[in-house]
């Protein structure tokens, strides 16, 4: 069954059963079952061999430990702890006393966690929980729901680190060009030339971080996210009461310190940001063959081990300033074990997501859907379009787009040499937005998965509440690539996908007050 048709089953299963149930961890793993019969031919004995092959091999890998899982989970787990610190200390509430007397409204707060989102753009992972632990104190103080905080945080890691030549992912990119500029003779353009110009054309990434901030100004709450809203606004509870513990959040479980001041949360989050950014460097440059450049040294850095290490000295630091505090050994134990527990839902979702992940791979099922466009007789015109539409469905269905760029970028560049040479770049462009727009779509990406954490959001909640704004920043991505396929321009598509993005918001903020008006 790997490489048909049936390869996608595990995949509809999943997303099928997070929108019928909103039961995730029950989803992931019905889609891990099912997937491993297919790959075992349905033989029980061997569907259970497979399941464990796949978990063991998320912590050991060819005799040796998997260290870059390894790290990430550690950092979760340092991160948890940090987080319940910082509310023990009453760093986070005086920061949100101090920082309420300066933004004084809700939009404010949300403006703010948006254009903090776009400052830290060095990598997703660090963007959606950096951003998290700092602008929570403030969105919780004006009553934004952690669903909304979660689509903040996610509209702006991906979209941001994909336009960002300076980013893991930038790097990523940029290394997977220089491969297939050499393989298809291309030798006119730069792979970081390329790149810079690739960036306009990125229409789903620049469009995501425009509604953005149109959803903070126009107050553009759609479908689920009116109700978690509403909720905040009316009764103050944050968090959908009917749903589970969710990752990040220790509700009322420390009382904050009365002596906690705003550096108690400042502090070991500035240590978290500028220990991992030292970190990237030092292990960048250190993998880097012959003279280290910026550019060499963020395609070689070790995010996770970055990560860890960032996290590890954070975390030393705000217990040195509890132990200042004076506090009993007793409460210090408990800090660490109710931030490591405050974590947990994260991790469950995370390991199955890197299990399903693994069988939706070998089960092969982004290379039938990538063999389905290499077999296709595609119009040049149409090739940003429909490239877009095929790596959003493969980010979708695999929740990666990391391992989209790997698969569809070699095609899409094959497909435009072949047919239209001018076509090359809009076509890479387009593989690029249609992969975040899938990554923000799906409930197995790792990126949607830590904005949930680093938000103390509900991951289902998060998901729902994201598609209304993702769909409708693709769908104006969509007008705009038909029309750089027809016209071959950049300046015109761009202002057409903004028009629309802009048209749509500015018809949804009418109708909400026309219905408020009448009510």
């Amino acid at each position: 069954m790997e490489g048909t048709i049936y390869s996608i089953i595990p995949a509809l299963l999943m997303l099928l059963l997070v929108l019928l149930t909103r039961k995730v961890l029950l989803s992931l793993g019905a889609g891990i079952i099912v997937g491993a019969l297919m790959i075992r031919d349905f033989n029980i004995l061997g569907t259970l061999n497979e399941i464990w092959t796949i978990f063991y091999e998320i912590f050991f890998v060819d005799g040796s430990l998997n260290i870059g899982n390894i790290l990430l989970l550690s950092f979760l787990l340092l991160l948890g702890m940090m987080t319940a610190f910082l509310q023990a200390s009453g760093g986070s509430r005086a920061f949100g006393e101090w920082m309420i007397k300066r933004v004084k409204t809700r939009t404010g707060a949300q403006v703010m966690t948006a254009v903090l989102g776009l400052i830290i753009f060095i990598d997703d992972y660090f963007n959606s929980l950096a951003v998290g632990q700092i602008a929570r104190p403030l969105t919780d103080r004006h009553k934004i729901s952690r669903a909304k905080l979660a689509y903040f945080i996610d509209s702006t890691s991906a979209p941001v680190t994909v336009l960002s030549p300076i980013s893991s992912w930038g790097a990523y990119i940029i290394g997977i060009l220089g491969g297939l500029f050499a393989v298809n003779g291309i030798t006119d353009i730069q792979p970081l030339e390329a790149f810079i110009k690739m960036i306009p054309l990125n229409l789903y990434a620049l469009s995501a971080v425009l509604l953005v901030f149109l959803v903070a100004y126009l107050k553009l709450d759609i479908g689920a996210m009116r109700t978690h809203e509403k909720r905040a606004i009316e009764t103050g509870e944050l968090l959908n009461p009917e749903q589970d513990s969710v990752p990040g959040d220790l509700g009322d479980t420390f009382e904050p310190h009365k002596s906690g001041k705003i550096f108690h949360l400042l502090v070991p989050i500035g240590v978290l940001i500028i220990a991992t950014v030292v970190s990237m460097l030092i292990t960048g440059a250190n993998e880097s063959e012959g003279g280290a450049t910026l550019l060499s040294i963020f395609a070689n850095t070790n995010v996770n081990l970055s990560l860890f290490i960032g996290g590890l000295i954070a975390v030393l630091t705000a217990l040195v300033f509890h132990l200042q505090q004076n506090e009993p050994r007793s409460n210090t134990f408990k800090i660490f074990i109710e931030g490591t527990k405050t974590m947990m839902p994260a991790i469950y979702i995370l390991l199955l997501a890197w299990m399903i992940g693994s069988v939706i791979g070998s089960l092969e099922t982004g290379e039938y859907l990538a063999q389905i466009v290499s077999d296709a007789s595609i119009s040049s015109s149409l090739l940003p379009f429909l490239f877009f539409l095929i790596a959003g469905i493969m980010a979708l269905a695999t929740g990666t787009s990391w391992g989209t760029f790997g698969i569809m970028l070699p095609i899409a560049a094959e497909v435009a040499v072949i047919t239209d040479i001018s076509m090359l770049l809009p076509t890479l462009a387009a593989v690029l937005a249609g992969s975040v727009f899938g990554d923000h779509c799906t409930p197995i990406s790792d990126t949607t998965i830590l904005s949930s954490t680093g938000a103390g959001a509900n991951h289902i909640d998060h998901v729902l509440t994201q598609l209304p704004y993702a769909f409708i920043a693709a769908g104006a991505a969509c007008i705009g690539y038909l029309v750089i396929g027809f016209t071959n321009q950049v300046l015109l598509p761009i202002l057409i996908t903004f028009a629309i993005v802009i048209a749509i918001g500015l018809l949804i903020n009418y109708l909400a007050k026309a219905k408020l008006n009448q009510a």
